[in-house]
C-alpha cells in the first residue's frame, strides 16, 4: 500500500480579500474532488494571505506508480487553471514499510 501526498503552492490572480480568495480556491478544490473521487483534497495553508493558497491532495494506491500517476494528473488539472499561477508542487510517497 502506498500513500501519496501532493502540496501545491498557488499565487492567485486579481484577488484583494479573503472572501475573493475563497471564491477562487473553492471551485478548484471542488473540481479536483469531482474529477478524482478517490483523492482527499483541501486547502492546507496560507489561510491568512489573500493572494496565496496551499492545496493538499492525498491518495491511497496499491502501487507507487498508480499513486504518482493520480498526483501528476491532479497537478496538471490545477496548473491548467488560468486564474492562478502554480508556484511549486511537492510530491511525497509513503509505503507501509516507512
Amino acid at each position: 500500500m502506498y500513500v501519496g501526498a501532493l502540496t501545491l503552492d498557488l499565487l492567485l490572480g486579481d484577488v484583494h480579500s479573503l472572501k475573493q480568495k475563497r471564491a477562487v480556491v473553492r471551485p478548484i478544490i471542488a473540481e479536483v474532488a469531482k474529477r478524482f473521487p478517490a483523492v482527499a483534497v483541501a486547502e492546507t495553508g496560507n489561510n491568512d494571505l489573500h493572494r496565496r493558497a496551499e492545496i493538499g491532495v492525498a491518495v491511497v494506491a496499491a502501487t507507487a506508480a498508480n499513486a504518482k500517476r493520480v498526483l501528476d494528473q491532479c497537478e496538471r488539472l490545477v496548473a491548467g487553471r488560468p486564474e492562478i499561477e502554480l508556484l511549486s508542487a511537492r510530491q511525497r510517497l509513503f509505503n507501509d514499510e516507512d
